[in-house]
């Protein structure tokens, strides 16, 4: 079943619709001002508000999201889905996990437990909840908001493990990450990743300085994400991502686009910002689409592309028609892309088995490199494509 039909069963008043974000009621940019949900978020702090607020005002009982796990939990995970049941529970939630999850312990939970609960979630998961709320009547009725996260793709338990190898530890000696440790004086868009240690010592770097660490490039990429056709997470009763446009991507306190759906969650944000408790700008689904342009040329145009050349025995059905119709250079980033996503979590687990991290980092530096020159025409191996594909080129992205 298609995110379109979904959210048409799920939100008949939300009649405006656009082709990259679903459909909906209203759409925002803009922060938190109460309190410290900005200042503890990665981005803006609506995520966390909302869910707050909907405790406050006794909608639910708990929210399901992603918390960290302690380091004496001896099962390896740094993160879990887990209920909370307070504000405080829930600000130690705050802020962006790359980290692969499940859902099954929560929901478990959701059944044997009475009560309203609120599930926070990447777009695939919001989708699966939804789906199972058709078949499931105890969870039809006990959840009762969904909260969507924007997304480009997740991420292997094993970027983790890179991160902390490039900053001179042990992979099993970290005890806890922050992927975006936050400081206002620096843009948003400016990653710093912190890894806590096992000896409670920590230790930083830009993401620009690991050979990693380029999102877009692919590394560690779940493969499941190469056939996804959700930026937004259409399905969800409202959505929040990262406002990446200018001026708002340099501003380092955060700021979130959100998207609305649902009648209920739209009264409790006008009422926000009446009250001055939300600075929220309202927007069309365009500047939306602008703020996720990458990812939506990733999830849009490279799934056309990959559904074309998919050599799976069951082709999954999308939103978009595969077609081979794409300049040379855009087919090869997006089968750079995913040669980068197929081979880095093999070249990092080979790395592990001899004991030679740099045989995985300075692997992981060609390829960026080489992904640099292609999609941004940088270095010399940048000039020689220019030549090759496309003397007068297109930006990369």
């Amino acid at each position: 079943m298609s995110e379109d039909r979904i959210a048409a069963e799920l939100y008949p008043e939300a009649r405006r619709w656009d082709a990259s974000v679903g459909s909906f009621l209203s759409a925002y940019v803009g922060h938190a001002t109460e309190g410290e949900f900005r200042t503890r978020g990665s981005s803006g702090g609506l995520v966390s508000w909302v869910a707050a607020e909907l405790l406050r005002r006794g909608l639910i009982d708990g929210v399901a999201h992603v918390v960290p796990r302690s380091c004496e939990e001896d099962d390896g995970r740094l993160f879990a889905y887990a209920i909370s049941r307070t504000e405080a529970e829930l600000q130690g939630g705050a802020k962006s996990r790359y980290y692969p999850v499940e859902l099954s312990q929560v929901l478990r939970e959701m059944r044997k437990v009475p009560g309203r609960y609120a599930v926070i979630g990447i777009p695939c998961f919001i989708k699966a909840v939804q789906l199972l709320r058709r078949e499931d009547t105890i969870l039809r009725e006990r959840i009762a908001f969904t909260l969507g996260l924007f997304c480009g793709h997740m991420k292997s338990a094993q970027m983790v493990d890179s991160f902390a190898w490039q900053m001179g530890a042990a992979p099993a000696d970290v005890a806890a990450i922050d992927y975006r440790l936050k400081d206002e004086r620096r843009p948003a868009n400016w990653y710093t990743a912190q890894i806590t240690l096992r000896d409670g010592s920590t230790r930083r770097k830009d993401w620009w300085h690991l050979a990693d660490g380029d999102w877009g490039a692919g590394f560690f990429m779940n493969p499941a994400c190469n056939f996804c056709d959700d930026v937004t997470a259409e399905t969800a009763d409202i959505a929040m991502g990262d406002a990446w446009l200018e001026p708002y991507s340099s501003d380092g306190r955060g700021t979130n686009v959100v998207v609305v759906r649902s009648p209920i969650v739209q009264e409790i944000v006008a009422e926000a910002r009446a009250d001055g408790r939300l600075s929220l700008d309202p927007v069309d689904a365009d500047f939306i689409a602008r703020t996720q342009a990458a990812g939506l040329r990733q999830r849009r145009e490279g799934l056309s592309y990959r559904l074309a050349r998919s050599k799976l025995a069951v082709r999954p059905k999308k939103r978009v028609a595969p077609s081979l119709r794409l300049p040379r250079r855009r087919k090869l980033i997006y089968r750079m892309r995913m040669a980068i996503s197929r081979w880095s979590p093999r070249l990092f687990r080979l790395a592990r088995l001899l004991r030679w991290p740099a045989l995985y980092t300075q692997g992981a530096r060609m390829a960026l490199s080489s992904y640099h020159g292609l999609a941004y025409s940088r270095g010399i191996l940048g000039n020689l494509v220019d030549l090759w594909l496309d003397p007068a080129r297109r930006d990369g992205d």
